[in-house]
């Protein structure tokens, strides 16, 4: 069946990477930038917040061992999809809680699982997370990529 895509908005990518790269069929993430008109953005330029782009994460997966309901699940799980344009001590548009869909498969499962979570009350604030079309992934710079896992190794080899 071959590996499949997704693209994940909520917050910090830092943090957003490695919680979805414990998940067993996660194939690979990077870490970048999308939903913004420019080509090409950098981190410096993405925090200046004049390119509309989030810090974002790019999750390659293999359907027969976690399905993007899976990852459905982790993302929901991971931020507060209520509070716009800020995760924690993060704020600015480029935190918001977005997913990029690459498919209509993907839109149709976001927006039923939105709903559910609606319906459900399971948060006392309306959902701000947007659901939208996946336009350019421009990768972050490599320091970037897998920050949590190599600030762990530094960490522990002192």
């Amino acid at each position: 069946m071959g590996t499949q895509r997704a693209i994940f908005a909520a917050g910090c990518f830092w943090g957003v990477e490695a919680n979805f790269r414990k998940k067993e069929g996660v194939v690979s993430t990077r870490v970048g930038y999308t939903g913004g008109p420019f080509s090409n953005p950098t981190y410096k330029k993405v925090c200046s917040h004049k390119t509309g782009h989030a810090e974002a994460v790019e999750v390659t997966f293999d359907p027969s061992k976690v399905s993007y309901d899976d990852l459905l699940e982790i993302f929901w799980s991971i931020h507060d999809p209520t509070t716009l344009n800020r995760q924690g001590p993060d704020i600015g548009d480029q935190y918001r809680s977005a997913i990029f869909y690459l498919n209509e498969a993907q839109r149709e499962k976001a927006e039923s699982f939105k709903a559910k979570l609606e319906a459900s009350k399971r948060f006392k604030n309306p959902i701000v997370t947007q659901i939208v079309s996946a336009s350019d992934f421009w990768q972050a710079e490599e320091y970037h990529q897998q920050y949590v896992e190599k600030r762990k190794n530094s960490l522990t080899n002192l």
